[in-house]
């Protein structure tokens, strides 16, 4: 089983460097490293006795890959189809026919073959040339444009022998692809998963990951071909519908400070799980006001629209049996889906919670579980702020450097 994840866009001289800093960590005897070592090198070699070739294999195989030459493939390939050299991809499959039908990553992942590979980034005439190859990925490539919104793409691989299977609408579902989702639904998919559950497509767009604008444009789609969204103020800030949410706090001048449960945010007559760790975000959101959410969401338009109307920056959410919660919506800004997807690189959270007065230095306890990580033990963190919030978070990829940087000045 793979101890790392290997990069959708791998880079072979970072690799280069990390097989080094395997080696170095090996030979001073740092406990991870003859850990990993001990687990992936399939000879026993001694830590201290490790040579760079030994590092490399180690390396190769906790990200999946059978050895170092495959992954120096699996990087030219990736590479080649980034850059749209369509010529540099077919000498890599006329020298190692294998690949054509291998992941491209060189281990298994979504992104699939390197025709499929290739459809994700719209790259066209690399996926036709593969198909002359005889690439077998035609429907795998298919699902994976729609997925990331390659239209010409997915028209032309449809053409040439994909196919409308059921459930495919699940791929824009799940990265808020609205014009991938309008596409399958044009061309007649239907809006259901495989099973035929037709409130699946909505709860994957409520709970997913994925924190893209186009998250509005698909819960419009969803309504649209039959779907009764819920006239919630916690429904209106998913949809991103500015006007609902007047409109309820016209009807309910003390909505901004409210709190809302786990159920208001992912209703379960929409869908959604009943197990909340399947709610996807950084920072936990039951018992958390609007703003709290719009924090989480990216939904910056609404978290200004609030503020102006009175939202109190220094909000804190419910706590719950055992004392935990009690978190602002600076919490939110610290740890966040947005930053860990990359869809969020700066601080403008954080900073416009802070210029409204927010409390950098806020006390809460939390309690959080991630989900489809390495580490998907639950963790605490007790009376903390959200400064040591994120120094103590126990998967640094959710956590937001740009914010502990701006946080950090604001310290008094």
């Amino acid at each position: 089983m793979a101890q790392r994840q290997f990069p959708v866009y791998p880079n072979l001289d970072q690799l280069k460097h990390q097989a080094k800093d395997l080696l170095h960590a090996a030979h001073e005897g740092d406990p991870s490293a003859v850990a990993e070592i001990a687990a992936f090198h399939p000879r026993g070699v001694s830590p201290g006795a490790a040579q760079l070739s030994d590092a490399q294999l180690v390396l190769a195989r906790a990200y999946g890959i059978s050895s170092w030459p495959r992954l120096v493939l699996a990087c030219q390939m990736t590479d080649a189809i980034q850059r749209d050299d369509a010529d540099a991809v077919r000498a890599l499959v006329l020298a190692h026919p294998e690949l054509l039908h291998e992941d491209a990553r060189g281990t298994p992942g979504n992104w699939g073959p390197p025709m499929s590979y290739a459809a994700n980034l719209g790259r066209d005439y690399i996926v036709t040339m593969l198909a002359g190859m005889n690439a077998r990925d035609i429907q795998h490539a298919f699902g994976r444009a729609c997925l990331q919104g390659k239209i010409e793409t997915a028209r032309w691989l449809l053409d040439h022998g994909a196919t409308l299977e059921r459930g495919i609408v699940m791929g824009p579902c799940e990265t808020q692809n609205a014009s991938g989702l309008q596409l399958l639904l044009e061309i007649g998919a239907e809006w259901c998963d495989r099973d035929g559950d037709c409130l699946a497509p909505v709860a994957l767009i409520l709970e997913t990951y994925c924190r893209n604008p186009g998250k509005h444009a698909c819960l419009e789609l969803a309504v649209k071909h039959g779907i009764d969204l819920p006239d919630t103020p916690v429904m209106a800030l998913h949809r991103g519908r500015l006007d609902l949410l007047r409109a309820h706090l016209i009807r309910d001048p003390g909505l901004l400070q409210r709190r809302f449960t786990y159920r208001d945010i992912y209703p379960s007559n929409l869908g959604c799980h009943d197990d909340e760790t399947l709610g996807l975000h950084g920072t936990p959101l039951s018992g958390t006001t609007l703003l709290h959410m719009a924090v989480d969401f990216d939904e910056m338009d609404m978290a200004i629209w609030m503020l102006e109307q009175g939202a109190d920056v220094n909000a804190p959410a419910t706590l719950d049996a055992d004392g935990f919660g009690g978190h602002t919506p600076l919490f939110n800004s610290v740890v966040c889906q947005a930053f860990r997807v990359g869809r969020r690189k700066d601080d403008a959270f954080a900073r416009l919670l802070l210029d409204h007065g927010a409390n950098p230095n806020a006390r809460a306890s939390l309690r959080k579980r991630l989900r489809f990580v390495a580490d998907e033990t639950l963790h605490e963190f007790r009376n903390v702020t959200p400064l040591a919030y994120g120094q103590q978070f126990h998967d640094q990829a959710w956590v937001s450097k740009p914010v502990m940087k701006l946080i950090a000045g604001r310290i008094r």
